[in-house]
């Protein structure tokens, strides 16, 4: 559970990860300690949460982006 406030960004692990800057952006996060696998089974998406891009942290997780979103209620309040 993260608060929706500290929630940057969700997004789909398939279609973001074909660029090389999200790809790089991963890799560096991993490498700093900042990324937490949630569940080992397939990864579909990934969240970025915290107060700055700087202090984040990347969620991996199996859930799809679109049920991450719908979860939040940002769609239902649209």
């Amino acid at each position: 559970m993260l608060p929706t406030s500290d929630i940057i960004g969700i997004f789909d692990l398939e279609n973001t990860s074909i660029s090389k800057r999200t790809r790089d952006f991963l890799n560096k996060a991993e490498k700093e300690g900042r990324v937490i696998t949630i569940s080992y089974d397939l990864p579909r998406s990934f969240v970025i949460a915290g107060k700055t891009l700087k202090d984040s942290k990347v969620y991996i997780s199996q859930i799809s982006s679109q049920t991450l979103l719908k979860r939040t209620g940002y769609i239902d309040s649209l």
